[in-house]
């Protein structure tokens, strides 16, 4: 008997969907975002822990996908842990709106139906029972209008994919092989790769890491068109805007611990293949440049190419640069520093 309850007049006092559903949806984006950060500094240490590990492997680097000049590889999982930390930044800032709610706006934003102390009631106790600091946002009106809070996350998310995905991108390019790829690089086998090919193993798990970037790049725009589409004072598509952003946090979330477990730590490096590109680069020619002079390297370099011999041999021969010199020049861990590789024979010199 809805006499004595009523889900209008009691259950629902004060109340309209459009305030009640939004804040929900604040609520639930925010701790879906607290599970994200925490399994994205997971898969950061990772990165960090890998770079080190990698620290004293010397490789070629590479730059349009040509032979450039040696770098470590700890150096470039480096770059990767260092990129990610500036993803968690984004996303963390990102929440700073999200933490304004409409409650009590009630059907426009006006407050019609709720009182006054209600409406700063209800906010003091939903942040006591969800331990989010949740604040009344400012503008009541403004904030049941405007979806501007979700396309922020969605975009900080967005870019966080389109880094990911480079990196994995990467860590397939690396891993090529095993006979006739790079094969710089060692993912750990997951699952048989082919039905037809026996032995084949793929790179399932940065594949997937490229897979959830494309849904999430395509969840933003459904979010993008979803929030443009509000009319006056609603934003009806608030649906479809929610179903999307939380399906994002969610794949990524449990892709990159899936990825981080699966791959991530157990990556190893073939050191032997690493030196071997080095050695027999002529983008080592770089670090003889300073001693020898543009014009002198690049006939070297074309001589290389066209011979198939070293650097260092063509170097010797030509009587350019002495094996001793080379030897102080060549040294691959210098090359990988800031600086000239063997400047103490140019201030000799």
């Amino acid at each position: 008997d809805y006499h004595y309850i009523s889900p209008n007049s009691h259950v629902n006092m004060a109340q309209s969907t459009n305030d009640a559903f939004p804040t929900a949806i604040h609520i639930a984006t925010l701790n879906a975002l607290e599970g994200l950060l925490q399994t994205m500094g997971y898969m950061h240490d990772v990165f960090e822990l890998k770079a080190e590990q990698f620290d004293h492997v010397i490789k070629m680097g590479r730059t349009h996908l040509q032979d450039a000049v040696p770098i470590r590889l700890g150096q470039e999982f480096k770059a990767y842990s260092r990129v990610l930390e500036r993803d968690m930044k984004r996303i963390q800032q990102s929440r700073q709106h999200l933490y304004e709610v409409n409650m009590g706006a009630t059907a426009v934003g006006t407050g019609l139906n709720a009182d006054p102390e209600y409406i700063e009631a209800v906010v003091k106790h939903l942040a006591a029972i969800s331990e989010l600091p949740l604040v009344g946002a400012e503008d009541l009106v403004d904030a049941t209008q405007n979806t501007d809070a979700y396309t922020e996350v969605s975009a900080a998310l967005k870019v966080c994919m389109m880094n990911m995905s480079k990196i994995a991108n990467d860590l397939r390019l690396m891993a090529s092989g095993p006979r006739v790829g790079l094969t710089e690089i060692m993912l750990p086998a997951r699952q048989p790769g082919s039905s037809i090919m026996p032995g084949k193993v793929n790179p399932v798990m940065p594949e997937v890491i490229n897979q959830i970037a494309f849904q999430v790049i395509g969840n933003d725009h459904t979010i993008c068109l979803a929030s443009e589409a509000g009319q006056l004072e609603l934003n009806v598509m608030e649906p479809v805007l929610v179903f999307n952003l939380l399906q994002s946090i969610s794949i990524m979330n449990n892709g990159f611990r899936a990825f981080t477990d699966n791959c991530l730590k157990g990556i190893e490096a073939n050191e032997d293949r690493l030196k071997e590109y080095v050695e027999k680069s002529v983008g080592i020619i770089t670090a003889v440049n300073p001693h020898i002079g543009y014009e002198a390297a690049a006939r070297v370099a074309k001589e290389a190419i066209a011979t198939g011999q070293s650097v260092r041999e063509l170097c010797v021969k030509n009587g350019v640069l002495s094996q001793e010199d080379l030897e102080l020049i060549l040294d691959p861990f210098e090359m990988t520093h800031p600086g000239i590789a063997g400047a103490t024979l140019l201030k000799k010199n």
